[in-house]
Parts: C-alpha cells; sequence; structure tokens
C-alpha cells in the first residue's frame, strides 16, 4: 500500500460570517497517495483554488481535518514536501528567473551551486533559458506561469500542486509542459494535482477529481491521452 501523503475528512472553507458568508468549499473528504496523478476538473469558481490552498497549508479549512501522515506537520510542508505553482503572478520581483526557480533549493539549505543548476535545468527544459537573467516584470504572463513550475518542481517536493499551469498557453505549450511535468513526477516518485477547466490537459492524468458547486467528487482511475 502506498503511503498517504494527505488525508482529509469534511472540509468546508467559508469566507466570512452570516448573512454574508460565502462558502469555497463544503464536506470534501479524500486521500492522496504517494505517485499519485489527480486531474482536478471544474469551472472557474468551483473551488479548486481553495482546496488546493487547504491542502498546501496555505490557508485552513473553517471544518473538517486535514493531516499530512507522510510529509509531518503543516509548519514543515513549504518549502520541502509540498510545492505549489500559482495561477496568478508568484514570482518575486527583485530577483531574476533564475534566482526565483532556485530559491526553494537555499530555502531548504541547499547550497547557491546546487540552486543554479537545479534552476538551469528546468529553465532548459521548459523553454525559458533566454529569460533566465530577467526580472519578471520583463517576461510575459505565459513565461511567468511556467517559470512558476520550475520553481515549483526545483526542490522535487513528495507532492506537486499545479492551479492551472497551462491557462496561458497556447494548445501545443501546453501538451509539453504537462509532458515535461508528467515526466518529471515520474522521475522523481512525486504525487501530482493539476487543477485546470481543460479536459485535454485533465485526460493526461489517470485519477480525475470534479468540483461542482463548491463540491469535490473523487473518482476511479481512467485513461490517460498521453
Amino acid at each position: 500500500m502506498s503511503d498517504v501523503l494527505v488525508r482529509a475528512s469534511g472540509l468546508s472553507r467559508v469566507f466570512g460570517k452570516v448573512p454574508g458568508a460565502v462558502t469555497a468549499l463544503a464536506e470534501a473528504s479524500f486521500e492522496v497517495y504517494a505517485g499519485d496523478r489527480i486531474g482536478l476538473v471544474g469551472p472557474s469558481g468551483s473551488g479548486k483554488t481553495s482546496l488546493l490552498h487547504i491542502i498546501a497549508a496555505l490557508d485552513q479549512p473553517s471544518a473538517g481535518k486535514i493531516e499530512w501522515p507522510a510529509l509531518g506537520p503543516p509548519e514543515n510542508l513549504r518549502p520541502g514536501p509540498i510545492a505549489i505553482a500559482f495561477q496568478g503572478p508568484s514570482l518575486l520581483p527583485p530577483l531574476t528567473v533564475e534566482e526565483n526557480v532556485g530559491l526553494p533549493i537555499l530555502l531548504a539549505g541547499g547550497s547557491q551551486s546546487a540552486a543554479t543548476t537545479a534552476a538551469g535545468e528546468l529553465l532548459e527544459a521548459l523553454g525559458l533559458t533566454e529569460i533566465a537573467a530577467k526580472l519578471p516584470e520583463e517576461i510575459s504572463g505565459g513565461q511567468a506561469q511556467r517559470a512558476g513550475l520550475a520553481r515549483a518542481l526545483a526542490g522535487e517536493p513528495s507532492l506537486v500542486l499545479a492551479d492551472e499551469p497551462t491557462g496561458q498557453l497556447d494548445r501545443a505549450s501546453a501538451a509539453a509542459l504537462m509532458g515535461l511535468l508528467l515526466e518529471h513526477v515520474g522521475r522523481t516518485g512525486a504525487a501530482l494535482i493539476v487543477a485546470t477547466h481543460d479536459m485535454t490537459v485533465a485526460g493526461a492524468l489517470p485519477i480525475r477529481w470534479t468540483m461542482s458547486q463548491r463540491r469535490l467528487e473523487t473518482g476511479a482511475e481512467q485513461p490517460c491521452s498521453l
């Protein structure tokens, strides 16, 4: 039996207070195992990002329980066992793209040479070598999104969370990115959850979770398109 990385029961997230409270997530229960490849699908506003943020311990549920049996306490999850590639801008403005990508390695106690080497390899794999020395304000949204994904992969975490990683990419670029992402986690053994509204992207992943009206439905393995 694979290690349980994340276990949750009855998770809910509510913002604000009655009567103006807004429910972002309602009674989600699930487990994530080592090596899982999960496509989290649903329209914008369905609760995908809220769920990822709770899994990454960036936010706390309003009700329910979440634990990380094989990863440790929440204060030790990042940088380290869990990495997240955000949907919106997340690169640190004062740092170059290369410095942003290598940052998780430095924060985890790695050397500057290790950070530079890992960043260079990932940027090359993602076709971003030419922007390595640029600042975030000097690159496009699609480039920033790919650089954010490279940063998430740099520390070789046990669980990678990617929030709409292909949202600003064309079809061919999205397919190439998903191929590289799957190759990387296949090599490192990391589990992967990709939140997306693109069923083509979700089709590259064998496990399908669906968000609808802030509720999560977990499903069995599906045939992959890659």
